[in-house]
């Protein structure tokens, strides 16, 4: 019988075919290779055509096929968007809306999922070998997949649109600082006075909206801190992916179903300064992490970074203090400023465009005083869209030259 590829029931009846012999398909065996799987699992499809009388043309065979391999092995409708490497973010509005990010650029589908409980089949699927769950009573999750792609899942009863899904893949390929002057994110000059600030220990602050370059550019700035140096790296759900050797990475942890076990950036900061770190990274603060943080830049962790969501510098430093007061009640604002002050030597401001491009607007140093003071070094040129000199001197020039001269030197004996 001739049947139509799009025929769900096609589908229904092939899956339920294979489902009977799965036996011979060794899903479980950890010595079959993918290519191995898929030769024996096209033989058992072609197999189930023929005894069935199933006739479909070889392009057709092949869309059908391709499904199916993505309902046994993959995540159904979204398994070739997690697959294409010019998707950076897939999000799933409930089952029948699907949304992919490409180059910063958000696209609607035409992919779907058949019904809520095939949404949350995939879910399930995927969340399994973390560990983790979603239910009633732990309505959302946050996690990362083995592949480094950090997945959330919200439900009922917090969506009353159905069960949301967002995937950031994390990229296969992570972005130097060249690629970023390619792409515009920031000129030569700017590179070169970020890289000098970097190796001379300063501490430095990227701030930005979401998803405007914050990670990638943290990222980028770490291949710059020289290679004898112990980094710790800090976040919440892995993204960095420092390109160096002596590299210590710490994840926090969410309590279990029963409110226990809960491990915070706080803890991990307290702890890190334990671990002989020459320099902290946390991926980003949002919370009373921030004290640890700016005492750890205090107190011999110079040449620390993070990132944190503000529009603006001065913002930056506000949010900095009301994040500093919430994790110590007894601290006055006036104390909390002048930590943040002492410690904060420069903030790095981006900005994601409507276009999709992500760039460096602004590059102010903290000026040391009892009260904030933000000198502009860099500042976007509107018409060019890139960030040019201010022609200010910052008033760190002197270390910066010192520290940089001498670690250079360093450097260049070790290769």
């Amino acid at each position: 019988m001739a049947k139509s590829p799009q025929d769900p029931n096609l589908k229904e009846l092939i899956l339920k075919r294979l489902k009977e012999r799965s036996a011979e398909l060794n899903i479980g065996s950890s010595n079959i290779s993918d290519a191995h799987f898929r030769r024996r699992l096209e033989a058992i499809f072609r197999a189930v055509l023929k005894e069935n009388r199933i006739y479909l043309s070889a392009s057709e065979q092949e869309e059908i096929f391709s499904d199916i391999m993505s309902q046994v092995v993959g995540f159904g409708p979204i398994d070739s968007l997690l697959r294409n490497p010019e998707i950076s973010e897939v999000m799933v509005n409930g089952p029948d809306q699907i949304f992919i990010e490409r180059n910063g650029i958000l696209e609607l589908t035409d992919l779907h999922f058949e019904s809520e409980e095939h949404l949350g089949y995939f879910i399930d699927k995927m969340l399994s070998p973390l560990g983790r769950r979603v239910t009633e009573f732990e309505p959302y999750v946050d996690a990362r997949l083995t592949d480094g792609a950090r997945v959330n899942v919200v439900r009922s009863p917090i969506s009353s649109t159905g069960t949301l899904l967002t995937i950031r893949k994390f990229p296969h390929r992570i972005l130097n600082i060249n690629d970023l002057i390619r792409l515009g994110s920031l000129d030569e000059v700017t590179a070169e006075f970020l890289k000098a600030c970097v190796v001379a220990r300063l501490n430095i602050l990227l701030s930005g909206g979401a998803s405007s370059g914050k990670t990638t550019l943290l990222n980028a700035l770490s291949a710059f801190i020289p290679k004898r140096e112990r980094v710790i790296v800090i976040e919440d759900t892995r993204e960095l992916n420092l390109p160096r050797e002596h590299t210590v990475y710490l994840e926090s942890r969410p309590p279990n179903i029963e409110g226990r076990g809960e491990i915070t950036i706080r803890n991990l900061v307290k702890n890190s300064l334990h671990m002989r770190p020459d320099r902290v990274i946390i991926g980003e603060v949002r919370s009373d992490e921030v004290l640890d943080m700016i005492q750890a830049m205090n107190t011999g962790h110079e040449g620390s970074m993070t990132t944190l969501h503000a529009n603006s510098p001065l913002e930056t430093l506000e949010r900095l203090e009301v994040l500093a007061l919430m994790g110590s009640l007894n601290m006055s604002s006036d104390v909390a400023r002048r930590q943040i002050i002492s410690a904060i030597d420069l903030i790095v401001n981006t900005v994601r465009f409507p276009n999709g491009s992500r760039k460096i607007v602004q590059i102010s140093e903290v000026l040391k005083g009892r009260d904030y003071q933000l000198e502009d070094i860099f500042v976007m040129d509107e018409a060019s869209g890139v960030v040019k000199p201010t022609g200010k001197m910052p008033k760190f020039y002197l270390k910066l030259k010192q520290q940089a001269n001498y670690i250079f030197r360093e450097i260049n004996q070790e290769g």
